[in-house]
């Protein structure tokens, strides 16, 4: 079936991958691959699918280029020698139809004439309806050289078709190289006057004139008279109401009747109830398309369900994308870029056609993630204290990835000894996510003078470092742990089972045995996850185990965080879980609050008896010098001798008391 872009898109006739239900009747964009059709969009249904092509849809070679009516040739000017290097351009087209009949006698028209067979598609259609939609470009090449240099463009779609041109200058989408526009154009046209629809897109500038980027054409006139059925694509499934409701002028039925004459075959024979149908030699069964009851809701009946798979049997253009390459008229030959669209050709003649599709690109929605970190286990010690112990000073970091803006940190746990650290610290995160394609938007200006902001789109992943506190140097980092909220690890419920393994594959020792990748889960689904996750470190080419957080993860819608609002940290209002302050040892504090205190629990604690045992050691050798001092015998044993020239007198004063014993005074 031609190049595939991948699994393509589906209707939101349930729900939305998130579980969010959607009864606008959008069709949500998937993931678009490589051209080499390795589709990564989200859980879908195969049968409401529609099919993408990495090219054209006359290149699909199934389709034979769309000219199996009639061939078209360039026409180019007699006489003119193109360039050296160059391609000549063609001044018109020139269409011709090959076919071989049986050699009768020529029947006579009114007049005498010979008659011919009638062609398809001879008198010109009036007024056809002639939607197209673009919806993404997977490329663009800037189309001047001051968005050369910028490496970004403004790109506008304009669509033109004979002398009827729509689109809008001032509906540009700044600054991006892969925009998403996502609009309807709607355009009469008669055809073959009118045959050539083109689609510009263009390079919105301040001043006009803008740029064009590229262009390409189609020509609606094959597509129109392609025994492919090219105008409008084949569904899966015929819905006469809801998202994906059928679109096309004639129904199934009538279509396959349609398809009969052209293929010179009888008409389609439905019996009574609709579920069988003979077409020509075949006869086809509603059971050979359909194993059960439908199990969808706004299914037709049986009659129209049944000429559907019959249509689609016959290898018919389906419900598609295409991709169209952009060409410049400057830069002949030298692509600028792809679009991805569709057309869908409805003639005025056979009724209005039904409801389009709505593509209106997808509004973000505005959600709030709490994350509570209450405790870590095991973190790895950077600092060493005055008594020579490993420790360190933990905090915890976090912001949502892209909005670093947002940053945001708990308080210190001071002098960890073991590496554990208790917080009851609540992050508070804000953002825009768009569920469709499971990315965070993220609308920021580049430069203070640009007059637009650019649109950014990341997954949203949590991220969370450790880090240990320094006063005097750079902090250290200690561990950091990635939490992608679309595909978020299973937690363990108890540190001593939380393994770095559960982040990545687990490897068997036994090559016989599969063992099962870990479970991941959508914290947009769960709304709620508490438990264990490994920190992590970067230990040449290989990630060690350095520390254990435990968190809370709690995310809201934005009216559910303004029925339930809850502080920063331990902020008012505390609530949606309130959290107390944290228990933490008698030694968790800044030294420099309390140099005392320090001592007291980083030397006295742990070396109290060595301290101890040496004040009672001084405190002897201070009373043995003291005693050795003032004791008056000497070393030898022997009484000193009294001063030679000192004398003993009686005072006078003294001896004059009768009560009182004499005084002895000594004078040199």
């Amino acid at each position: 079936t031609g190049q595939e872009w991948g699994q393509g898109w589906k209707w939101d006739d349930d729900k939305d991958e998130e579980g969010n239900g959607d009864k606008t009747g959008r069709s949500t964009k998937m993931g678009m691959g490589t051209e080499t059709g390795t589709g990564t969009g989200t859980r879908m249904r195969t049968d409401t699918t529609a099919q993408i092509y990495g090219c054209e849809l006359e290149a699909v070679p199934e389709f034979e280029g769309l000219q199996d009516f009639c061939q078209t040739f360039p026409l180019y000017q007699p006489g003119g020698h193109p360039t050296a290097g160059e391609d000549p351009v063609p001044v018109g087209e020139f269409k011709v139809g090959e076919r071989a009949f049986p050699n009768l006698p020529p029947a006579r028209g009114p007049r005498g004439a010979p008659a011919t067979p009638p062609l398809p598609g001879a008198a010109p259609q009036p007024t056809p309806k002639v939607p197209s939609a673009g919806l993404r470009r997977p490329s663009l090449r800037p189309a001047t050289p001051r968005q050369e240099r910028a490496g970004k463009c403004d790109p506008y779609v304009r669509v033109s078709l004979g002398a009827k041109t729509l689109g809008q200058r001032d509906q540009y989408v700044p600054n991006t190289l892969e925009p998403v526009f996502g609009r309807l154009f709607e355009v009469t046209g008669t055809i073959p006057l009118e045959k050539d629809l083109r689609v510009s897109l263009l390079d919105y500038d301040l001043l006009p004139p803008d740029q064009e980027i590229g262009t390409t054409t189609i020509d609606l006139e094959n597509r129109l008279l392609s025994r492919f059925r090219a105008h409008c694509g084949l569904p899966a499934l015929y819905r006469t109401s809801g998202p994906g409701r059928w679109r096309d002028q004639l129904p199934p039925s009538r279509a396959l009747e349609h398809f009969a004459r052209t293929r010179g075959l009888p008409a389609p024979e439905f019996n009574a109830d609709g579920t069988t149908v003979t077409l020509g030699d075949h006869t086809f069964l509603l059971g050979h398309f359909e194993s059960g009851p439908p199990v969808h809701r706004h299914l037709g009946v049986p009659r129209e369900r049944l000429a559907l798979h019959v249509l689609r049997a016959c290898h018919l253009v389906p419900e598609h994308l295409e991709t169209r390459t952009l060409y410049s008229s400057t830069q002949p030959g030298l692509e600028q870029g792809k679009v991805q669209m569709w057309v869908d050709i409805f003639p005025a003649s056979l009724g209005p056609p039904g409801p389009p599709v709505d593509i209106t690109p997808r509004k973000p929605q505005r959600y709030e993630l709490r994350c509570v970190v209450w405790n870590t286990r095991d973190v790895d010690l950077g600092d060493t204290n005055l008594a020579g112990q490993r420790m360190s000073d933990i905090y915890v970091t976090g912001w949502l990835d892209g909005l670093e803006e947002q940053r945001q940190r708990t308080d210190v746990h001071y002098r960890s000894l073991q590496g554990d650290g208790g917080f009851n610290w609540r992050f508070v995160f804000s953002f825009e996510y768009l569920a469709a394609e499971q990315l965070c938007v993220l609308p920021r200006k580049e430069h203070f003078w640009s007059l637009d902001e650019t649109v950014l789109k990341v997954p949203p992943k949590l991220i969370l470092q450790v880090w240990d506190n320094d006063k005097f140097s750079a902090d250290d980092f200690l561990g950091v742990l990635e939490l992608e909220l679309t595909r978020l690890p299973q937690p363990a419920q108890h540190p001593q089972n939380c393994t770095p393994m559960g982040q990545g594959t687990p490897q068997s020792p036994w090559p016989w045995r599969v063992v099962r990748a870990p479970s991941r889960l959508s914290l947009f689904r769960q709304r709620r996850v508490r438990g264990w996750w490994p920190c992590t470190v970067q230990e040449g080419s290989k990630r060690r185990l350095s520390g254990k957080l435990e968190l809370s993860l709690e995310l809201l819608t934005a009216k559910e965080a303004e029925e339930r609002p809850a502080g920063k940290g331990r902020e008012d209002p505390n609530m949606y879980p309130t959290l107390p302050a944290p228990v933490r040892p008698e030694w968790s504090f800044l030294w420099l609050q309390a140099p005392l205190r320090s001592l007291r629990y980083g030397i006295w604690r742990q070396h109290r008896c060595r301290i101890s045992l040496g004040l009672a050691l001084l405190l002897l050798l201070a009373l043995l010098l003291t005693f050795i001092y003032a004791a008056p015998v000497s070393l030898g044993g022997t009484v000193a001798p009294p001063h030679p020239i000192s004398t003993l007198t009686s005072c006078k004063a003294c001896s004059e008391l009768p009560f009182l014993p004499p005084c002895r005074a000594i004078w040199p």
